[in-house]
């Protein structure tokens, strides 16, 4: 009888052992599965801010050059300044605009942030980007 006591005492423990890990690793993915929520929800929202300032920064050059185009003049110096303006106003978001052939106006945007959850796997920070491109063309 002493015999199957010890034996039921060690069928425990490792019982025991492989639910400590079983749980360590659900742990660990409901961890990542947060990550994923948080993070990427936040990597969504960072999307759409740096798609509203380049399609901010593009309706202010379209508008600034407006006048200018309207009398049959370039105004893509003026369409430069408006969109470097904004871009300029728009903290944590970095940026540029870039006159192109053709008058078009291209302006892109990009924003780095820290993450939350996904640090603990070894990811630090996330980007992301927009874009938007207005045209110049004289009237």
């Amino acid at each position: 009888m002493r015999g199957s006591c010890e034996g039921g005492a060690a069928a425990r423990g490792v019982r025991g052992v492989s639910l400590s890990a079983f749980v360590a690793v659900a742990v660990l993915a409901l961890i990542l599965v947060a990550g994923l929520v948080v993070d990427g929800g936040q990597q969504a929202a960072a999307h759409r801010r740096a798609e509203s300032v380049a399609a901010r920064a593009a309706r202010a050059a379209t508008d600034a050059s407006a006048p200018y185009r309207l009398l049959g003049a370039d105004g893509s110096v003026q369409a430069l300044a408006a969109a470097r303006n904004v871009l300029a106003g728009a903290e944590g978001i970095d940026g540029r605009a870039d006159v192109l052939a053709g008058g078009r106006l291209e302006v892109t945007t990009s924003v780095r942030f820290s993450t939350v959850f996904l640090s603990v796997i070894g990811i630090d920070s996330l980007e992301a980007s927009g874009e938007a491109v207005a045209e110049l063309q004289q009237k």
